[in-house]
């Protein structure tokens, strides 16, 4: 029987956060193999994503509010096991898609424990931290799910979504951080977001995803489906209705810049992006 530190610190729930990736990955695969798309999805959801959490978890001992859990429990040895057992599962399992998609989970694991490990810790530095999680969160996984989703194993992904991905999660992950400006710097790490500052995440990220959304939507003019990108466009408008509203608050008042705020922003930038290419993925089966 696990610990119940072990079972909140690998923040299952927090994977939802992630879904977006994977479910646009997934909308532009031409054929699906549904039984790998499951595994996939399993794989990362389950495993790949609650073990980067919950090494993270280990490596910080938390005692203030982080990501989804408002009081996080202290972590205790059980919880490094159970990450790498989860990840050796994870590497194991993936060789039933491939070797590239095994290679791929191995160098987002390894990339993964080298942002969290005290003796490299990548996200002490800004740029570098920064640049590693919209990568591997972004790009990686977007060629992962492509890759192992498709009845092929062998249809090239497009360039375009791929960056797209990298841009949707750098728009988004520096809200993440804006709350943990101080805890971030007692513990010797430096955020892009603390580097920006309060009114600089939320200038940088509206840049960001808005490239993001420019790049989307040439995407979807290059292959003629424009009626797909008004779609996605339609549904995200809750996004920025959120987001504009939230930024206001916090230019009137940095307090606004809180956990609270930052879950429900989580919550509907989730929502409503995994929504958006489920309908995408969806459509095309009524066509």
């Amino acid at each position: 029987m696990l610990q119940r530190s072990t079972i909140q610190l690998l923040r299952f729930p927090f994977s939802i956060f992630l879904t977006p990736v994977y479910f646009f990955a997934l909308s532009q695969v031409p054929d699906i193999d549904w039984p790998r798309a499951s595994l996939v999805f399993f794989l990362l959801h389950l495993l790949v994503y609650p073990a980067s959490n919950g090494y993270n978890s280990y490596m910080d001992r938390d005692a203030s509010p982080v990501g989804g859990i408002a009081h996080p429990l202290q972590p205790t040895r059980e919880l490094f096991y159970v990450t790498m057992g989860m990840d050796l599962m994870a590497i194991l399992l993936s060789l039933l898609i491939s070797p590239w998609f095994c290679g791929a989970i191995l160098a987002y694991i390894l990339a993964s424990r080298a942002y969290s490990y005290r003796g490299i810790r990548l996200k002490r530095y800004p740029i570098l931290g920064y640049l590693t999680v919209i990568f591997f969160q972004g790009g990686l996984t977007y060629w992962m799910v492509y890759h192992g989703c498709s009845t092929s194993l062998s249809a090239p992904a497009s360039l375009l979504p791929v960056v797209t991905a990298c841009l949707l999660i750098g728009g988004f992950y520096p809200l993440t951080q804006v709350y943990q400006h101080s805890e971030d710097l007692a513990d010797g790490v430096l955020t892009i977001s603390a580097r920006l500052g309060y009114r600089g995440t939320f200038i940088f990220c509206g840049v960001m995803y808005t490239l993001a959304m420019g790049l989307m939507g040439y995407y979807f003019w290059t292959l003629n489906k424009m009626r797909d990108f008004f779609i996605v466009a339609t549904l995200l408008m809750p996004v920025a209705l959120y987001f504009v509203t939230w930024a206001r608050k916090v230019w009137r008042d940095e307090q606004q810049a809180n956990f609270n705020n930052t879950m429900r922003m989580n919550i509907v930038a989730s929502l409503c992006t995994s929504v958006a290419f489920l309908f995408l993925l969806t459509w095309r089966y009524f066509e």
